[in-house]
């Protein structure tokens, strides 16, 4: 279904050949359901003797990119290297890696979480670190997304809500003064407050996103047939590319994609439950949040709900470096279905019953 709706979208970018960016994404596809494979054969407590080392590499690229002529610069923001023709946004790694190595390390100090330093301090640290270099980019988005990931696992790990709360309101205060100081992002913010009046400048693009849903209505005008990706909507085929299913393929298809996100959610749930130890716990959790939290952001955002951010729709938007992280992050939660003992019938009933309750 990505594909498809890419496809349509794509096809009328100007200075690109109709197939062009379908053929890049089919390409990074293979990639990602290399990568799948490969994660979801490897053992996955060897791994975590190189927790600190991905760690290291992760932090390390994400330096590189903020250097000129090393990282690649779009519309303002470094996020990329540059091999050749191929392009990565090391930042879509990063998450990965915070997840990866959060979760070794939250397991490995389990008994110690009322202690301050190491069952507070350090990990939110570790957080810090990824969040700074990723907001310096800058890429706001995606360094919230780390910071509430991080800070979910740190709970659900046993931090202390006395340490994560007030740590938590001092990082969104942080987080609204450097919006504030932004000058770029404050001016999204204040047309979100009203779109309609600032729908020919700040909030344009949110704008012809809601005119995309209001021509596709309940069934759709048809693939191909939209006129939004034409000049219209910018960044159809990437942050915006819902708008394009809800013009071209209607209401039913937009719910169909936001019951399959939600799917991949419960069903998340229910698997997780069978974790035999607490880092396998925790990895597998981050890599549904991950994967369920940027749908979640993408959607808000398209629809209106929240202000315009520059973050992708999983498995859909065009963009190989998050189709290749969502390719690991599958491989990882299939690794842990194939190894993970099976629960028997009546477990399945009561893990559902507890999830529904």
């Amino acid at each position: 279904m990505g594909l498809t709706v890419l496809f349509s979208a794509s096809s009328t970018v100007k200075g690109a050949a109709p197939t062009a960016f379908l053929y890049k994404q089919l390409i990074f596809l293979a990639f990602s359901i290399g990568a799948a494979w490969a994660v979801a054969r490897a053992d996955l407590e060897r791994l975590r003797n190189f927790a600190w080392i991905i760690a290291g590499i992760t932090i390390f690229g994400l330096l590189l990119v903020l250097i000129p002529h090393i990282g690649i610069s779009v519309k303002g923001s470094r996020r990329w290297l540059g091999f050749g023709s191929l392009r990565l946004q090391v930042s879509e790694f990063a998450k990965l890696a915070l997840v990866f190595g959060l979760s070794h390390y939250l397991a490995l100090n389990q008994n110690k979480m009322d202690d301050l330093k190491r069952g507070f301090l350090y990990p939110c640290a570790g957080i810090g670190c990824f969040a700074a270099f990723i907001i310096v980019e800058p890429d706001f988005g995606t360094a919230f997304l780390c910071g509430a990931v991080g800070m979910i696992l740190l709970f659900l790990a046993g931090g202390r809500l006395k340490f994560i709360l007030p740590s938590v309101a001092v990082a969104l205060m942080g987080f609204v003064v450097l919006v504030l100081h932004n000058p770029n992002r404050l001016r999204r913010i204040t047309a979100f407050m009203d779109v309609e009046a600032n729908r020919s400048e700040g909030s344009y693009q949110l704008w012809q996103a809601l005119l995309a849903f209001a021509a596709g209505g309940v069934d759709g005008v048809g693939i191909g047939n939209g006129r939004q990706q034409q000049s219209f909507l910018p960044e159809a085929h990437t942050d915006f590319i819902f708008a394009i299913m809800g013009e071209e393929m209607g209401l039913i298809f937009t719910l169909f994609t936001v019951a399959l996100f939600i799917t991949i959610f419960v069903a998340g749930l229910m698997h997780v439950r069978r974790a035999p130890n607490l880092f396998q716990f925790l990895l597998v959790t981050g890599c549904l949040l991950l994967m369920c939290l940027q749908a979640i952001i993408n959607l808000a955002v398209v629809t209106g709900l929240m202000p315009t951010k520059g973050m992708s729709l999983p498995f859909i938007s065009y963009g190989g470096s998050n189709l290749l992280l969502m390719g690991l992050l599958v491989g990882v939660i299939i690794n842990t279905a194939r190894t993970w003992e099976r629960p028997k019938p009546l477990e399945r009933k009561r893990a559902l019953a507890e999830i529904v309750g």
